[in-house]
C-alpha cells in the first residue's frame, strides 16, 4: 500500500476464456486510470497468455496451468508478491480460493459468485440484474473500488509493430494485401450449438465475392482447420485460409485491419468488437444482450423462438438448433452491406 492509501500491487484474477479477457480489458483501464502508479499483474490459463500481454496496463502476466496442482502452486507462489488488493472477476471456487490463498486482506468478488466463492471475498459486488452486458458487469467491480470511468468502457491493446510485420508477411505468402480491404469469417465456435452451418457461411462468402465485397479471408484456431476446409469446399469462389496460422497474440493485430468480421458468439468477436472493427455475429442460443459484441455498429443476428436463450451446448428443442439454422445467408450478406453502406458514408 502506498503512502496515500492506494494500492501499489493488484492481482486480477481472470483465467479464461477469450471472450471473458477481452470483457474484462475496461476494468484495467479503469483501475490504471485511478491508479496510475500501481503494478497490475493478471492470473490467466497459459493459453491465453499471449493475448493478455498485449493489454495495455497490464505489467505482468501470471500464467497458470488448467491443473489443481499447478493453481495451488501459483496461490503460494502469489503470496510472496504482498498485494494490497485482489479482483477476482472468474467467480469460482478455485479462483476465490487463490485469491485467499494470496494472504491480501482485501479481496473483491461478485455477490452472486458461483460454488461458494463469494464466502472468501473481503467485499462482495452486488448485480442488480443478470440482463446486463458482461463488461458493464465487470465495470461495477471498478466502481465499487472508487474506479469508474466517465467515458465509458476503454479497450486498449498494445500495438506491436512486430505483430504487424509478421502479419504483412503471412499476407503476402497468400497473396493478399493485408491494407487493402478484406472482410475477416470466423466459422466455428468451442459449444456445437453456436455453430452455424458451414454451407451458410459458404453461401455468405459467395453472395459477397459476387457483391465485389471481399476477399474473404478465414481466421481460427489450429483445431478448427476442418471447420474452415469444409467451408472452404462449400464456397464458390476463392477463400483465403488463415485457420491455425495467427497465434493468438496476433488477432488483436490481425483483425485491427479487417473491414468486418463475420462471425459466430466466439472470442474472435470479442477482439474485433474491442480493435474498433464492426462485427456481423450470429447467435443460437447464447444472449447478445450478455455477451454481444460491445459497442456501436455491430450487428447480432438472432431468431426467436421460445426457449431460446437457453445457454445450453446441448439442443433440446423440437426442431433441432432452429435457433441458429433458421438465420439465413442473406440476413448476413445484407447486415455487411449495410455496415459498408455506413463506413463508406461517414468517410
Amino acid at each position: 500500500m502506498t503512502a496515500t492509501g492506494e494500492p501499489g500491487r493488484i492481482l486480477l484474477i481472470k483465467p479464461s476464456s477469450l471472450g471473458d479477457i477481452v470483457h474484462a480489458m475496461p476494468v484495467v483501464a479503469a483501475f490504471k486510470q485511478r491508479w496510475p502508479s500501481a503494478h497490475l499483474t493478471w492470473l490467466v490459463k497459459r493459453q491465453w497468455a499471449e493475448i493478455v500481454q498485449r493489454i495495455d496496463g497490464v505489467d505482468a502476466v501470471w500464467p497458470v496451468d488448467p491443473t489443481l496442482a499447478s493453481w495451488l502452486g501459483q496461490a503460494l507462489a502469489l503470496r510472496a508478491q504482498r498485494f494490497d488488493l485482489v479482483v477476482d472477476l472468474q467467480g469460482l471456487l478455485r479462483s476465490a480460493l487463490v485469491a485467499r490463498m494470496t494472504g491480501c486482506a482485501r479481496r473483491v468478488g461478485f455477490a452472486n459468485g458461483r460454488e461458494g466463492s463469494p464466502w472468501l471475498y473481503s467485499q462482495r459486488v452486488a448485480v442488480p440484474t443478470p440482463e446486463m452486458h458482461a463488461v458493464d458487469r465487470y465495470l461495477l467491480i471498478a466502481t465499487a473500488l472508487d474506479a469508474a470511468v466517465d467515458t465509458g468502457a476503454q479497450f486498449r491493446f498494445r500495438r506491436l509493430p512486430q505483430d504487424v510485420t509478421a502479419l504483412r508477411e503471412l499476407f503476402r505468402r497468400k497473396g493478399i494485401d493485408l491494407d487493402a480491404p478484406w472482410v475477416a469469417m470466423n466459422v466455428s465456435a468451442r459449444w456445437p450449438t453456436k455453430r452455424w452451418p458451414a454451407a451458410s457461411f459458404a453461401a455468405v462468402a459467395t453472395q459477397l465475392a459476387a457483391r465485389g465485397i471481399g476477399p474473404l479471408v478465414v481466421i481460427g484456431g489450429p483445431d478448427e482447420r476442418e471447420a474452415s476446409a469444409h467451408v472452404r469446399r462449400l464456397t464458390a469462389c476463392p477463400v483465403v485460409d488463415l485457420t491455425g496460422e495467427t497465434p493468438i497474440g496476433l488477432l488483436p493485430a490481425l483483425l485491427s485491419k479487417a473491414c468486418t468480421l463475420i462471425t459466430n458468439d466466439s472470442g474472435p468477436m470479442h477482439v474485433a468488437a474491442a480493435v474498433g472493427r464492426p462485427v456481423v455475429s450470429i447467435f443460437g442460443p447464447t444472449s447478445a444482450v450478455r455477451t454481444g459484441p460491445y459497442g456501436a455498429g455491430h450487428t447480432a443476428l438472432t431468431h426467436a423462438i421460445p426457449c431460446r436463450p437457453c445457454f445450453s451446448r446441448i439442443c433440446r428443442h423440437a426442431v433441432p438448433m432452429e435457433c441458429l439454422e433458421s438465420i439465413s445467408p442473406e440476413q448476413v450478406v445484407a447486415a455487411v452491406v449495410a455496415q459498408q453502406s455506413c463506413r463508406m458514408a461517414s468517410r
